[in-house]
């Protein structure tokens, strides 16, 4: 496989997070387009713009040094979805974000373990101090998997480009338990 940059490869019991590539366009694309993916898109979005919002995700490596990692199960290179550090020009604070793009693979807590390994790695290795998941309030099973991670809304955060969503705020590993 050919990157742009050197990415890392995260797994867990039975996860392997790895740079996103060419190959995992068409079940972006299925995934982008379908009415499942309608939280993370513009009511708009077309095949061409959803060509440059996957090529934004692959960019991202480049132009930050880190980035979201696509998510397939160990020993299956098959693009289950998408987890990982977020943070593009503009955007408010470091976002953790996540996608289910296979609609077989939703409920198994996939999301949540990818979401996980991401969070550690974000605080562990890029040395974050904060992070947030911005999601739109009606987007009721990333919410669960938000809470389900320690998270807590946080109602008063930007938001980016004025996005009908919440900061959802992660506690980094060493924050004190809220009394």
């Amino acid at each position: 496989m050919i990157t742009l940059s050197p990415t890392p490869e995260l797994r867990t019991e039975r996860l392997v997070l790895r740079a996103p590539a060419a190959s995992d366009w068409p079940i972006w694309r299925d995934f982008i387009l379908s009415d499942r993916g309608r939280f993370m898109r513009p009511a708009d979005m077309d095949e061409a713009l959803a060509w440059r919002a996957f090529g934004h995700v692959i960019g991202h490596w480049v132009m930050r040094g880190f980035g979201a990692f696509v998510f397939t199960r160990a020993g299956d290179d098959r693009a289950l979805g998408m987890a990982g550090p977020w943070h593009p020009a503009g955007w408010p604070e470091p976002e953790i974000l996540w996608s289910v793009w296979d609609a077989a693979a939703q409920g198994q807590g996939l999301a949540r373990e990818a979401a996980r390994a991401t969070l550690d790695h974000a605080f562990r290795d890029l040395g974050w101090t904060t992070a947030v998941s911005y999601i739109a309030p009606d987007n009721t099973r990333s919410i669960a998997l938000a809470r389900g991670l320690g998270a807590v809304a946080d109602t008063g955060a930007a938001v980016p480009d004025g996005r009908p969503a919440v900061a959802w705020r992660h506690k980094a590993p060493s924050a004190p338990e809220a009394a």
